[in-house]
């Protein structure tokens, strides 16, 4: 081997090194974010109906829309009584039958009033606007008790977690009704399953916009950079049974609009 091909070979050992070294080096606080804070505002009270054409995910009565994640062949086994669905996080994570390309999604969510904890360990859960495989894979919409509850601002309530900081704070006080309202615009990949356009998603969290057409760098990561390694099609809507040890927060009123473009 001559000199020039064993500096060149040396040379990529150390970047395949330094690369690795990176790697185990990265740490979940890489990617949090406390500034800038969003401003505190006052949500006005309305509750949506679900329109005619809409299909009802959770309308109070049973989860027959809905399976576990990590065995999508078991009903979900979360608790539902007097129309209220409440996170059982012994279960794990549920999500639904029916897949979903783009969409308009309503829910509502309520941390329980004695909540306690701080940070992100006070009524954690997650809405997957996606979910492409078990456990946490998927694109997430925090869930979280941000009323008087300081974070880090990418994994407060209504941000896209580690990715964006909402545009505003309109959390109500822990033991009230919240709602998210979603337009969801799913990611589409090209043949060789390269990402072709990112997914996009408007949410109004409390009637307060929040999240304006912000497109997505990939699926939610806890440590590390998003990307779109995995090219996928219409998937499920997942929501999450967080493994902190705070009280478990319910659901209600859950429906779903498919949005199909003109032909």
């Amino acid at each position: 081997m001559n000199l020039k091909k064993t500096i060149l070979t040396a040379s990529f050992l150390i970047t395949g090194l330094g690369m690795v070294n990176a790697q185990q080096a990265a740490k979940h606080e890489d990617t949090e974010f406390y500034t800038p804070v969003p401003a505190k505002v006052t949500p006005g009270r309305t509750v949506a109906d679900a329109p005619s054409d809409a299909v009802r995910l959770f309308d109070g009565k049973d989860l027959s829309q809905w399976v576990m994640t990590d065995d999508r062949t078991k009903p979900a086994t979360w608790k539902v009584a007097n129309g209220i669905l409440t996170v059982d996080k012994t279960s794990g994570n549920i999500e639904t039958k029916q897949s979903f390309n783009n969409y308009q999604l309503h829910l509502e969510w309520r941390i329980p009033a004695n909540i306690t904890g701080e940070g992100q360990a006070r009524g954690n859960s997650g809405l997957f606007l996606a979910s492409i495989g078990k456990g946490d894979a998927g694109y997430e919409l925090q869930i979280l008790d941000n009323y008087k509850n300081k974070t880090y601002t990418n994994g407060m309530a209504g941000s896209v977690y580690k990715q964006t900081t909402p545009l505003a704070n309109p959390s109500r006080p822990a033991g009230e009704w919240q709602t998210y309202d979603v337009i969801w615009t799913a990611p589409t990949f090209n043949d060789d399953k390269t990402v072709k356009t990112p997914a996009k998603v408007t949410v109004l969290f409390n009637g307060v916009v929040v999240q304006n057409g912000f497109e997505l760098k990939g699926p939610t990561q806890y440590v590390g950079q998003p990307s779109y390694k995995q090219a996928h099609g219409p998937s499920p809507i997942k929501l999450q049974a967080h493994g902190d040890k705070s009280e478990p927060l319910s659901f209600r009123n859950i429906w779903v609009r498919e949005i199909n473009e003109p032909k």
